[in-house]
């Protein structure tokens, strides 16, 4: 059986896809041969087979126990394929394996997850040695064989304990990670691992503090006190000789004690920043030690890491197998974001402010005083590093991504950024007073590099945006001084240094507010110049950016004068790329835009006399594939549609004009049959023409785009093209229906209704799928409302009749919603119409019955999820008119009533939840009426309105200013309603407040919470119009209790 295994396995990883597809099919076969785990154990635990072939047998072993090990695992396929004495000896073969000291480190990793899922559905119960058994070992093995004990412990934290197996051996497990973290004589790594792994229980530690808050506390208390000592002692703990090179190409004994201590810092580090995170009160007895002891650690290791990465350019960044990072930059990075979380100390504060007063410099400008000398320190972990030189002079974009912090590349620099801007909201005056310091010192010292100057203007600009963010007023005298150096920066030979000075200038010139206006002409001229006459690519880019600073603070006029010179400096500088590389270089192009589309708002109906337009199709065509790209350029174009149709119909009319040609062309040559990033996004500019269009349109207009969408429709183009066309048509309806209606497709000869109604037809029909379809709703509804029973007549019924069908298939939510909706705004004002039709349609297949079955059941059990205010509303004010029927043929549909709770004590897995399906009550439709408004009603009491938190109330008493501790305003409250909601007003009768609320029904105003509370007015008026009747009287016993205290809470308002 062995061999026909190990042959197995050996063809699994042969380049050729088929053999390769059937030894695996043939492994699979194997699983009911009782014989099959035991070989696969057997081979991984044989040295003498290659490592690759042991580390698959390993990877097969662990697919076999998560599929037929045991019902409790997420992947169980429903049946047990293993004895429970094969179970034992696996067991203990795999446990052999890991302890042995004698295997390598893959083989270990992979036989440790093994044992760790194999433990989660065993531990305690079938496997009760398990823990004990390793505990035991720690103290008794050498370095090899505790690295595979400590993997072990460090799965089974991870994966393999759930909350009651970790609470019950929480005491020893942490007694024996520390006996490994302090014991001296212990490898440094393995001394890393037990700490890492420590920090590792504190999430499981957290989900058991919820239900046992006192026990956890005081067991966190007692380690608290055990490890702190030892946490304090690593942060001290010097760095040893820093390797060479050589050194570090040999492996060499230096090289070990060096990575050996960064290991263990950086896990003491992380652990501590744990603790505050979660129990931050446990180390307020030591918070000064701790702060002390970082920031020495800090200034300490700046030296070596300039050597490291400022002055030669070291790997950075680096882990070793068992995940532990090791090299220098990453201790650095976990030092400066302790330091920030430690910031907010209540002990440090107070001793850094004592330090503050007995300087005597409020404004913080002196070389003393600690906040120079963070900032200092700042500076110097903020310097570009050769590897980041070497790069952004490569690739431009890889600049421009770290300067918008727009990169999962989270470097000492990012960190020293965010420090700086927390710095700067608890001591902005001092920040910027003491930054102002070291800047004379560096500028005026003719031996200091220019990477020195830059760092301090990067810090500088973040102190800029934290004033800015926050609307605080730059002292002018302040402001002005670093004019000089910003010019000196500007006109430096250096490219890095030159557009540092080109980028702070536009941030400080906006967050100076009026101080520095009068210099922004002359700044955002000299950007226009460099953009222009620049050798660097580094330079015009940035020039490029920060000219969005500039149009944000220049008056209107005279940004208005810049935008003419700001499309010709973008297209000149276009017209000197290699475009076709422009869609790879997103953040490059994402700049473009945004400086494009901010120097087009300026005064967007100048478009139309220079080629910005031209300009914007350009760079929108490459970057097409671009999610961010294309939200740019949807956002520059709806702010020109917006503003020309405000100027009337012949502006309106000339954009049209201009544009049609370039976006319709992209449409005629498209593939439709294709995915094409470049139709979709022709086809979004001309949907949102027609959403922001003028009443009526220019004549023509449908003309134009109709036969394009038509095309579209009927082709078997990708689905987010038919709902964007779909909705174009449905705007199209909005704003000029008259046009629509009449107009005559040459081609066919048919009229504009009937193109409509082949339209809907068509997406309503079984051969489009739910998501093709997912906007027909909304314009079926709008046609019904536009064109009216007059000019559909008999269409109408059959438009109906055929939503009802296509809903009774429909899967997706949101189409579901789409479709629920027709029936929803009909029902809005004629309901009882909307009743009797559906309950003389009749609809056939397993899901069917008459309309009115369908759609309830449809609406009713999909209604709580529906989305967007507008909806929301139009829902419930659909849903009460139809309870308010009381019609007798309502009652006898049953419908999905409450969830029944089926309390197993045991978590719901993924593969249980397909074994036990949710299960549901069973309720009619006038009962689940009630239950629905009522959910609704629910959640529009309790909105969270801006500036507003969920305060986590954990019944201590700790007073913990780590944290924030925001209020909570209960809006169910009587008291809050009456003094903070502006239009409730309660009345008797619920179509007073319908009609209310109907007339706000434009998309420009409901966007905001208000509308909520609008809804709730709605429906407690609703509620208490019922509250006498005696249906309601009998349904309101039916309730649940939650329900009822609702309803309870709205009759003592």
């Amino acid at each position: 059986m062995e061999q026909q295994v190990l042959d197995l396995l050996a063809a699994t990883q042969l380049p050729a896809e088929i053999p390769r597809k059937d030894a695996e099919s043939q492994l699979e076969q194997l699983y009911t041969n009782e014989a099959f785990p035991i070989s696969l154990v057997s081979i991984a635990s044989h040295n003498s087979i290659p490592l690759n072939l042991r580390q698959s047998a390993l990877l097969v072993l662990k697919a076999f126990v998560l599929k037929a090990w045991s019902s409790s695992l997420d992947d169980y396929t429903g049946q047990i394929l293993i004895s429970d004495a094969n179970k034992e000896q696996i067991r203990q073969t795999l446990l052999a394996i890991v302890t042995s000291g004698d295997q390598d480190r893959k083989i270990i990793s992979a036989a440790s997850y093994v044992v760790s899922k194999i433990a989660s559905a065993d531990f305690p119960k079938s496997w009760p040695s398990l823990l004990p058994t390793i505990l035991h070992l720690v103290p008794r093995t050498n370095n090899g064989q505790l690295h595979g004990v400590l993997t072990v412990l460090g799965d089974l934290v991870e994966d393999g304990f759930d909350e009651e197996q970790f609470s019950e051996s929480a005491r020893d497990l942490v007694k024996c990670l520390f006996d490994v973290a302090v014991d001296g004589d212990k490898k440094l790594t393995l001394r890393a691992l037990a700490v890492s792994i420590f920090r590792a229980c504190f999430d499981t530690i957290e989900m058991v503090y919820q239900n046992n808050k006192v026990s956890v506390k005081q067991f966190m208390q007692e380690a608290s006190d055990a490890w702190s000592p030892l946490f304090i002692d690593v942060l001290k703990m010097q760095m040893p000789t820093m390797p060479t090179e050589d050194d570090e190409s040999e492996i060499s004994p230096v090289v070990v004690d060096w990575r050996g201590v960064i290991a263990l810092k950086i896990q003491v580090v992380k652990a501590l920043e744990k603790i505050q995170q979660i129990f931050p009160q446990l180390l307020s007895a030591h918070v000064l030690l701790l702060f002390s002891s970082t920031w020495e650690a800090l200034q300490a290791h700046l030296g070596p890491y300039h050597a490291l990465y400022v002055h030669e350019d070291r790997q950075g960044r680096l882990e070793d197998a068992d995940r532990l990072p090791y090299t220098l930059d990453f201790l650095i990075l976990e030092e400066l974001d302790y330091m920030q979380g430690l910031l907010k100390a209540p002990q440090v504060k107070k001793e850094l402010e004592a330090q503050l007063t007995s300087d005597g410099a409020t404004d913080g400008n002196s070389a003393s005083n600690w906040v120079f000398q963070v900032l200092r320190t700042l500076v110097g972990y903020s310097q570009i590093t050769i590897e980041e030189e070497g790069l952004w002079e490569i690739d431009v974009n890889i600049f421009l991504s770290e300067e918008t912090s727009e990169t999962a590349n989270y470097s000492p620099r990012n960190a020293c950024a965010d420090f700086v801007r927390k710095l700067c909201d608890w001591l902005p005056t001092q920040a910027l007073g003491s930054l102002l310091g070291y800047t004379r010192d560096i500028f005026n010292d003719e031996t200091a590099s220019w990477r020195t100057k830059e760092a301090n203007l990067f810090i500088l600009k973040q102190i800029m945006d934290e004033f800015n963010s926050e609307d605080r007023s730059v002292d002018p005298s302040v402001a002005r001084s670093y004019i000089e150096y910003i010019r000196t920066a500007m006109n430096n030979n250096n490219d890095f240094l030159r557009s540092r000075g080109y980028i702070v200038a536009g941030t400080l010139t906006t967050a100076s507010g009026d101080t520095l206006k009068d210099l922004a002409p002359e700044f955002a001229q000299q950007s226009l110049n460099a953009i222009n006459n620049e050798t660097s690519d580094i330079v015009k880019v940035s020039c490029i950016r920060v000219l969005q600073e500039y149009l944000r603070t220049l008056p209107s006029s005279s940004a208005r004068d810049f935008q003419v010179q700001i499309v010709a400096a973008i297209s000149n500088f276009l017209s000197n790329l290699d475009l076709s590389n422009l869609s790879d270089n997103e953040d490059l192009l994402d700049t473009l835009v945004e400086t494009l589309r901010d120097a087009i708002m300026a005064d967007p109906s100048l478009c139309l006399e220079h080629n910005a337009l031209d300009v914007l199709f350009t760079m929108a065509s490459y970057g097409a594939t671009s999610f961010q790209t294309t939200i740019l350029v949807n956002e520059a174009f709806e702010s020109i549609a917006t503003s020309m149709a405000a100027r009337g119909l012949d502006a309106y009319a000339q954009l049209c004009a201009k544009v049609f040609p370039t976006l319709t062309g992209a449409l005629d040559v498209a593939d439709l049959t294709r995915e094409n990033a470049l139709s979709d996004l022709a086809l979004s500019l001309l949907s949102s023409l027609a959403e922001h269009g003028p009443e009526p349109l220019p004549q023509g207009f449908v003309a134009t785009i109709m036969p394009k969408l038509y095309r579209i429709i009927f082709s078997d183009a990708s689905f987010n093209l038919h709902q964007t066309a779909t909705t174009s048509i449905k705007y199209i309806l909005v704003h000029d229906a008259t046009q629509l209606l009449s107009w005559r497709d040459p081609e066919t000869g048919k009229g504009g209704l009937e193109v409509i109604l082949l339209i809907v037809d068509r997406l309503l029909g079984p051969s489009v799928d739910d998501n093709s379809a997912a906007e027909v709703g909304s314009l079926a509804v709008e046609l019904v409302e536009k064109a009216g029973s007059e000019q559909l007549g008999p269409y109408l019924m059959q438009l109906l009749r055929v939503v009802a069908i296509r809903l009774s298939t429909a899967d997706h939510a949101s189409f579901i919603q789409n479709l629920v909706l027709v029936f929803a705004r009909l029902s809005i004002t004629n309901a009882p119409e909307v009743v009797e039709f559906l309950a003389q349609v009749e609809v056939e297949g397993p899901t069917g019955g008459t309309g009115l079955e369908v759609v309830m059941r449809k609406w009713l059990e999909n209604s709580v999820n529906f989305s967007g205010y507008d909806s929301i509303r139009q829902n419930v004010i659909a849903l009460a008119n139809i309870y308010k029927l009381h019609d007798p043929r309502l009652i006898p549909i049953q419908v999905q009533g409450d969830l029944i709770v089926q309390d197993t004590g045991r978590i719901k897995t993924r593969s249980r939840a397909k074994q036990e399906p949710d299960q549901y009550t069973v309720i009619n439709v006038p009962l689940k009426l009630l239950k629905v408004l009522i959910q609704e009603l629910v959640h529009s009491t309790s909105p969270i309105r801006p500036g507003q938190n969920i305060a986590a109330d954990d019944g201590s008493d700790d007073d913990d200013e780590w944290e924030d501790e925001p209020n909570v305003l209960d809006l169910g409250a009587p008291s809050t309603r009456s003094g903070k909601v502006s239009f409730i007003r309660f009345f008797d009768v619920a179509d007073s407040i319908q009609s209310e609320l109907m007339g706000y029904m434009d998309e420009s105003r409901w966007n905001t919470r208000q509308w909520d509370d609008e809804t709730q007015t709605f429906l407690a008026g609703f509620f208490r119009s019922i509250a006498t009747e005696l249906d309601f009287q009998t349904q309101y016993t039916l309730l649940n209790e939650l329900e009822r205290d609702k309803l309870n809470k709205i009759g003592q308002a």
